[in-house]
């Protein structure tokens, strides 16, 4: 991680202030990235110990820069649990944020509704999350407590940038699988019994990995499609895409006037 921070200040204008704030743009939400000004963007492949994911909507490139003004580093694109890549390699590029000095993190994803209320379009802040990938980034004794893994303060600035955005932004818990075949419908009833609101492939990992090196986490999910069982529509990667492209928008004034907050 180390190295990698040091290959990105490298990089950097002289004087250029270190980021204040992290975010990690998930599958389809690359485009959010275009906001950053003064940007020096950086290739995945040309840092260490970052693994280049092989998924289509995810560009692979750290973006520094500002973003309302303030210092940020955007981490466009990740690699999965379902590519092969180890779990401590997930961690990664969260550590790296952290050792350039972001304090905060946040995360979004595109992800599975469980809730019918909350449809294909919508954004839904996370709240807890239940870890069924049966992985885990750190290895040794490592402890970490996850209580209020997701940050209330940091929620609350959620919902009051969505309220400033017109946003209607749902709340829930997110359900990380492995991947990368989609849930039965059996599956989804029984994460339904669990608690879970949403599922995903992503962010968990991240969110251990950032508790355990002092991130404060906020996340966000955009919402891709019902789960199966809930509609009649075919999942597909495609589709994933497709309905996460309509929610950039809002994703991007929720996250503008969220960043805007920390200034």
């Amino acid at each position: 991680m180390t190295d990698a921070a040091d290959l990105v200040r490298g990089r950097l204008p002289a004087g250029a202030a270190q980021p204040r704030a992290a975010l990690v743009l998930g599958s389809g939400l690359g485009a959010v990235a275009d906001e950053v000004r003064d940007a020096v963007a950086i290739p995945y492949a040309e840092l260490p110990g970052f693994r280049v994911g092989s998924v289509a909507g995810h560009a692979g490139r750290l973006v520094v820069g500002t973003l309302a003004g303030v210092p940020v580093a955007v981490l466009q694109g990740r690699a999965h649990l379902y590519e092969g890549i180890d779990p401590a390699a997930i961690a990664v590029p969260v550590r790296t944020v952290r050792a350039l000095g972001a304090e905060l993190i946040l995360l979004t994803n595109a992800a599975g509704s469980l809730r019918a209320e909350v449809g294909p379009g919508r954004l839904m802040a996370l709240t807890d999350h239940i870890n069924m990938t049966g992985r885990n980034p750190l290895v040794g004794p490592e402890f970490v407590g996850m209580g209020k893994a997701y940050d209330p303060e940091l929620l609350e600035r959620l919902r009051a940038a969505a309220t400033k955005a017109a946003v209607d932004l749902s709340e829930g818990v997110y359900l990380a699988v492995p991947g990368p075949s989609f849930e039965t419908a059996a599956e989804i009833r029984a994460f339904r019994v669990l608690g879970a609101d949403a599922v995903g492939m992503s962010t968990v990992l991240e969110t251990i990995a950032a508790r355990h090196c002092g991130l404060r986490v906020a996340a966000v999910s955009a919402i891709t499609n019902l789960a199966e069982g809930m509609s009649a529509e075919v999942l597909s990667h495609e589709g994933t895409l497709q309905a996460a492209g309509q929610a950039t928008s809002d994703l991007a004034r929720v996250l503008r006037h969220f960043v805007e907050g920390l200034a």
